[in-house]
């Protein structure tokens, strides 16, 4: 289930992982960082991206490469991993848990009123 908006800390941009990247002349990789939890919120993919998708979140192999040695994504078969997607992000099954339960409420206003 895709999510409308995503967290992101309002200190992102003097995390240390995002200093390190800057700092090495890498700031394609640090916005890929951020492409890529646009990318998995809205496709509901609980902070995995696929290899083919690096080109949705703007990044290249090399950027993949920078943003795991820093420790921002983690390799994993078939792609990469936003590292802590789950501490800061609503998992899939919450964010269809949540609609589910707006949709019901919504029902039982409209119920109660008769329309």
């Amino acid at each position: 289930m895709a999510l409308p908006w995503v967290r992101l800390d309002t200190q992102f941009a003097s995390n240390p992982k995002i200093l390190e990247l800057i700092s090495a002349k890498k700031h394609r990789a640090a916005f890929a960082w951020v492409a890529s939890l646009g990318y998995c919120g809205a496709h509901g993919t609980d902070g995995f991206i696929p290899d083919l998708a690096l080109m949705y979140v703007h990044a290249t192999k090399a950027d993949a490469r920078d943003l795991v040695e820093v420790g921002l994504w983690r390799q994993c078969n078939g792609g990469y991993e936003v590292n802590g997607w789950l501490e800061f992000q609503a998992s899939d099954d919450e964010a269809k848990a949540r609609s589910d339960k707006a949709r019901k409420a919504a029902e039982a206003r409209w119920k109660k009123t008769g329309i």
